[in-house]
Order: C-alpha cells, then structure tokens, then sequence
C-alpha cells in the first residue's frame, strides 16, 4: 500500500481497483445545476483528524500527531501544515475547529488565547495559500476541570466568565476566516443529579451566555449562523441540549431561533434513542436546520463512536432531508469522525475519509433518485388527502371549532384508516435505490 507522502492527490475513478481513489465523489460533477463539492460541502474535524492519536479510556496513544517537533508552538504548526495538505489531497473545502485544537493551552487563560490567536493568524496564512474555507469554529467548554460543572451552565460566575473570554476569542477567529457558523456543543451544560442543581438558573444563564455571544458577533460582523449541537448524555448524565426538539424548545422559549440553528449528528441521534433522519427532519420542521456531523455509530455499543459514515442507507436518507429542505446555506458536512484505535497510520486517515466522501456522495446521488421518481412523496400525499377539502381543509384552514367538529364527528358512520403500507415502501425504495 502506498506511503501517505506517496500519494499526491486523490482522483476519480470510478473503475480502479487502487484504494487511494474515489469511486462515487467525483467533487466536479454537475448534479441538479451544482458540482458535488457544493451539494456536500466536506469539511474536515481538526479535533479527530489532526490531535486524536487513539487513546480510549482503557488505553493510551496509538499514533503520534507531534510530527518530530517538541516545542509545543512549533508542533501545533506542524500539524496545521499537515491539516492543509492532508485537505489538498483529499480536496476538501473546509475545515472545522474547537480553539484548543489548533493551539497549546499556557498556564493561564490568558496565555492560552495568546497562543490561539497566534495560530489563528498562522492559519488565516495557509487558509488563503491552499484557497480553503472555515465552515463553522467552536471553542472547547468542557475539558478542561474548570468546567467539571459546566461552563454557561456553571455554579460558579467566574467559569462563566472564562467561558465567555473563550467564546470571545473563538468569535474573533470566526470572523478573521470567514467562518459561515459558530457551534455551541453544551459538552457539560447538563447535570447528574438534580440534588445539587438549580435547573431554572442554569437554563437561562445558558440562555444569558447565548444571546451576549449573539450581540458580541453581530456587532462585530458576523453574518453567518449560530449553531447549537444536540447530544443527549456524555459526558454529563442530563444534557440541557438532548436531542433537536428540546433545542428547538430552548431557542423558541428564549426568543433565539431568528439567529440560532441547529448542528445535527447522525451518532448524536442514536444515542438520543432516534435516527438521524428523525433528527434532521425535526430540525427542519422548527426552521432550525443549518449544519451536519457526518459520522455513525455502533449500534452494539452505547456510547458516541464517532465512525467514518459508511452506511448508504443512512447517508441517502440524510441527502434526502437535505434535498427536501433547499440543501445548505451557511452549514455543510463536517466529518466529526475518527479512524478506528487500531488504524493507526496516516494512511488510514485518507483512506477513513475517502471512505466518508464517497459514501455521501453515493448517498446524494441515490436521494435524487428518491425525489425524482416520486412515488414516495406521492404517497405520502394521498394518505393526508383527507387534509385538503371538507373537513380536514377547515382543519387546516382554522375554519372549525371543537363543538363543530364533534357534531360532525357524531354524524359519521363509520370511520376507516387506511394501511400505511410500511412494507411496500421500504421494499420500493430498494427498488428506486438498486433496481
């Protein structure tokens, strides 16, 4: 197999044989009046892809990422100069950051944004010599100990006040690369036991820290979306962000969704007892849809595995939604993914992705097939028949009342629900998929 230094770029071909090709994401192919890089949209994690070395709870690293430097400055360069070759070979557009990924932390929180910012502008020099985008920036509220409580969520003012310096930064950043989201994921805004916990306060802190974030980025030009993350547990027992429906109660209860959208995961949906098409058609549905994490999980484990995505099924499902719903505006797909422990080679890293693109872009070719023969929609349409005249149009219309309704339903004979043929359609969407 070839060497990572080996391979220069990754090309079509849908024919070869070579593992370091794709098969199915061809980024220049026009589909429905845009090329498949603008329908997709990849972006690479830099927290998986760059910094993760394979260490799980019972085990320590398994590939080093400090690529020969020892002074810290010098290794976070060296690993950004690798993030932008590794995007170039892969012919990746975007890229995705927590503001510890792509810095050292100092002794103090002021040393740390010191640093960030120093990478920030590092890496502002090479966005614009490999002609690449930030898709969306976040900053790390969870790790470190000061926020084993939380951070906009915590007991403690001074926390929240670091946390806000953090965001702070991490806006700044946002803006000087042109990031077109900014994503909270509320990594310890929950609680364990509500033996020691003011729910009431902690939401509308959170609620507090949200909208000082909002004003601060608007007043100073950020134009693109904010984004909260749904994740149900992991690592707090109840997270204040569950799934898309509670995040869409929390932005409409505190008057947020204008600005606000949501950042689905397809392992976050798991975890949360959902699929991931459930996830995003509820984000839809609210008017909350804007940016996904590509990846899958284990469905024999039940914690956040963060796997390439690899299952067609659940990729064309997602393009469908996507579709459905005017495809992306400011958001896109970042794969939040990581090569397994034991494939520990950069040579897995390209292949690991490869494998992602070319699943979604299979998955994209295979939604339109869905869309454009039809016949699901059409289904779906005449179930709900009864909706569009008589009764139900009052329904929908607001023309009825609760008495009229009961005097009408006191006439009928008889009433009949007609099958919703599960079967049939799960069978004719292997036909449309692979017939």
């Amino acid at each position: 197999m070839k060497s990572y230094a080996a391979v220069k770029k990754i090309p079509y071909d849908p024919k070869s044989n070579d593992p370091f090709v794709f098969h199915y994401y061809d980024p220049d192919k026009v589909l429905h009046g845009k090329p498949l890089k603008a329908h997709l949209k990849f972006a690479m994690s830099y927290w998986h892809t760059i910094n993760a070395g394979g260490t799980d709870m019972f085990g320590s690293a398994t590939l080093d990422k400090s690529f020969g430097k020892t002074d810290p400055m010098e290794v976070y360069r060296a690993k950004a100069d690798f993030a932008f070759d590794l995007m170039d070979k892969l012919s990746l557009e975007y890229y995705c950051f927590h503001d510890i990924d792509i810095a050292p932390e100092g002794e103090t929180l002021k040393e740390s944004i010191a640093n960030f910012r120093q990478m920030v502008d590092y890496i502002y020099d090479l966005q614009k010599k490999h002609n690449k985008k930030t898709l969306w920036v976040t900053a790390n509220n969870f790790s470190d100990k000061r926020f084993m409580a939380g951070a906009a969520t915590s007991c403690n003012a001074d926390v929240f006040a670091a946390a806000a310096a953090k965001v702070k930064a991490s806006i700044d950043a946002a803006i000087k690369l042109g990031a077109t989201g900014y994503v909270f994921w509320g990594g310890r805004e929950g609680y364990d036991t509500l033996l020691n916990t003011d729910m009431g306060l902690e939401l509308d802190n959170l609620a507090r820290f949200l909208k000082m974030a909002r004003d601060y980025g608007r007043k100073n030009g950020f134009a693109g979306d904010f984004y909260l993350e749904p994740k149900p547990k992991e690592p707090t027992k109840h997270q204040y962000d569950f799934d898309a429906a509670t995040c869409a109660n929390f932005l409409r209860k505190y008057d947020l969704l204008g600005d606000f959208k949501l950042n689905i995961e397809a392992n976050h949906a798991t975890l949360a007892g959902h699929t991931f098409q459930h996830e995003l058609r509820t984000a839809v549905v609210n008017g909350a849809f804007g940016s996904i994490d590509a990846n899958q999980g284990d469905m024999l484990l039940g914690w956040d595995t963060d796997q390439f995505p690899t299952n067609v099924y659940d990729t064309t499902l997602c393009m469908y939604e996507v579709i459905q719903a005017g495809g992306f505006t400011n958001g896109g797909l970042n794969f939040d993914a990581k090569t397994r422990r034991a494939s520990n080679t950069l040579e897995d890293i390209l292949l690991s992705y490869i494998a992602g693109m070319d699943a979604f872009a299979l998955g994209l070719e295979l939604a339109y097939k869905l869309v454009e023969d039809g016949r699901i929609d059409a289904f779906v349409a005449d179930r709900y028949r009864s909706y569009k005249s008589g009764i139900g149009k009052q329904i929908v219309d607001g023309t009825t009342d609760l008495a009229a309704l009961a005097a009408y339903a006191e006439g009928l004979s008889a009433i009949e629900v007609e099958s919703g043929r599960q079967e049939y359609l799960e069978a004719m969407m292997n036909n449309i998929l692979f017939g």
